[in-house]
């Protein structure tokens, strides 16, 4: 029993026969491949959230600005996943962080840090990628039940998400900007109405009515097998 052990050590290793090594070549490859998709893919919609969202900076309604690039953030959270969703929407965050730094969106953001720029940065951060990783979550366990749904539903809870965590913030740590805005009105009123109303209606619209162009591009994503 000892000497067979030893023998099987002993022996010379067998390499891997031609078919073998054209096997596993063709597989490297194919993850190479995936891979260099996947990144190319997110790089697109890196640059459309950029240009989108310097975009919506100046679009307001009231003191916030509205977001227009929720939908690519959808998009990129259905085809690669919650991860790429968080990605997608920290990118988003970065852009609405160093336009706010920059006193594009008129002063709000550089208010809201004057008062609390440890909770404002968390919020603007954290928001836009929770968005992102929640909605390709929503999306991933509801899909095989039906894509339109699934993307539906994912639409509205990116929004939803978005605004909840601001406006929370607000209500939290930020309360002296809320009164600040309402000049006497009812806050809470104020708040649902005349601070974020009219900006999370149109994201959410914008969102649902886009659902079948979602939908679409998924399906051709998947056809061509680069759905993740």
């Amino acid at each position: 029993m000892t000497m067979a052990l030893l023998r099987s050590f002993c022996a010379p290793k067998r390499e891997k026969t031609p078919c073998r090594r054209v096997f596993c070549a063709g597989k490297e490859t194919k993850m190479t491949s995936v891979k260099t998709q996947k990144l190319t893919g997110l790089g697109i919609f890196t640059a459309i959230i950029v240009v989108l969202q310097v975009f919506a900076t100046f679009v307001k309604f009231g003191p916030v600005s509205i977001t227009l690039a929720l939908a690519p953030i959808i998009i990129g959270a259905a085809v690669y996943g919650a991860a790429a969703g968080a990605y997608l929407g920290f990118v988003f965050s970065l852009v609405v962080f160093i336009a706010g730094v920059c006193g594009w969106d008129g002063g709000f953001t550089l208010y809201l840090m004057s008062l609390n720029a440890v909770a404002t940065t968390i919020m603007i951060f954290l928001k836009g990628t929770a968005a992102g990783y929640l909605s390709g979550l929503i999306y991933r366990s509801l899909r095989k039940k039906s894509e339109k749904g699934a993307v539906v539903v994912a639409g509205v809870a990116c929004p939803c998400i978005n605004t909840g965590i601001f406006l929370a913030t607000l209500f939290i740590f930020l309360f002296p900007a809320l009164e600040h805005f309402a000049a006497g009105e009812n806050v809470v009123k104020f708040a649902l109405t005349g601070f974020v109303g009219i900006n999370f209606i149109v994201e959410l619209v914008v969102n649902i009515a886009l659902s079948s162009v979602i939908t679409y591009i998924i399906r051709l994503r998947r056809k061509s097998g680069k759905v993740y």
